[in-house]
């Protein structure tokens, strides 16, 4: 935690020099523009953009498929981008966004590693007058242009009416949740938690995996040691569930397993019965209107300051759809 204040430390003040040299080619910001008040954007065409674009971790096949959408898009109307990823650290996401704000980009996508940790970049940016979008998972402060995301509070609250509907009431419940500050964590939690209490489900215990798969298994293995009347789990998304998913398959129980996101081997677990249902989000859809969003900015159109992507309950009955 200290490494990661000195860094943020040192990333605001080079930031603080590099602004006061810094020349904007472009409005920016409506209303951020110095001390004038600004509420015109310089029109620009896709193909006259430089986008940088900051993914939190390409381990993981849901920003893979947000990453390759956007850069299909990208590609299809002639827009330069360049992709960094943070590799699920935060200190990596701020030098990613520092090296953007230096090359003076149009415009920051950033899918934030931790919804906090990403707010001093978020400012710098808007000091340099960058619009910047955030993606799947909000920032807590900073002025972002939109966000693009899934409802979370939404998904966690499907998620845990699927627990009833597909395993019944009163059930005995385990929680992976998912990186501790990312706003998906919160807000599933929030969801998943509020209605598991209106439906009367019994949370035995929540502890973090992390969004990764291999923690998942290994934190599933500890919490089925000492939870062996465990009846469902649920995960805040596939790649834990699908790691809590083998570890449940080593021990011989049956647990209904449920996760969100949506990615194909998801899909195919659900088939095999090692998974019971998923709330599938859309992140190639994400990835997609987080870039028209920036197209419709420097085309002088009204922005959402949230545009929200549709989510799905998938299990055994409509397991061939929504499908990434």
């Amino acid at each position: 935690m200290k490494l990661v204040k000195k860094l943020t430390f040192a990333f605001v003040a080079t930031l603080a020099v590099s602004t006061l040299t810094a020349c904007s080619l472009y409005t920016g910001i409506p209303g951020r523009d110095g001390k004038e008040k600004v509420e015109e954007v310089t029109h620009k065409k896709p193909n006259e953009l430089n986008i940088g674009v900051s993914i939190s971790t390409t381990n993981n096949p849901y920003f893979v498929s947000m990453n390759n959408a956007i850069k299909s898009m990208a590609k299809e109307k002639n827009t330069k981008l360049t992709v960094s990823d943070a590799q699920n650290d935060s200190a990596t996401q701020l030098n990613n966004v520092q090296n953007f704000i230096s090359q003076n980009v149009d415009a920051i996508l950033i899918n934030p590693v931790d919804s906090d940790a990403i707010v001093p970049a978020i400012k710098a940016a808007n000091n340099t007058h960058i619009p910047v979008i955030a993606m799947d998972r909000g920032s807590n402060g900073g002025t972002v242009l939109t966000t693009v995301a899934s409802d979370n509070v939404a998904a966690g609250k499907m998620a845990a009416q699927a627990v009833e509907k597909l395993v019944g009431k009163n059930v005995k419940v385990l929680e992976l949740s998912g990186t501790p500050g990312a706003s998906a964590t919160i807000d599933r939690g929030k969801g998943f938690n509020s209605e598991a209490k209106t439906l009367g489900l019994n949370i035995l215990s929540s502890q973090s995996a992390n969004f990764d798969r291999t923690t998942g298994l290994n934190t599933t293995q500890n919490m089925l040691q000492s939870h062996k009347d465990v009846q469902a789990i649920f995960a805040q998304n596939d790649e834990m569930a699908l790691g809590a998913a083998k570890a449940v398959q080593a021990t011989g129980q049956k647990i209904a397993i449920f996760g969100i996101d949506g990615e194909s081997e998801t899909h195919d677990a659900i088939k095999a019965g090692t998974m019971t249902a998923t709330i599938a989000q859309q992140p190639a859809k994400i990835g997609e209107m987080a870039l028209q969003a920036t197209y419709d900015y420097y085309q002088g159109k009204k922005i959402a300051h949230m545009i929200n992507s549709p989510i799905y309950l998938v299990d055994k009955d409509n397991v061939d759809q929504h499908q990434w």
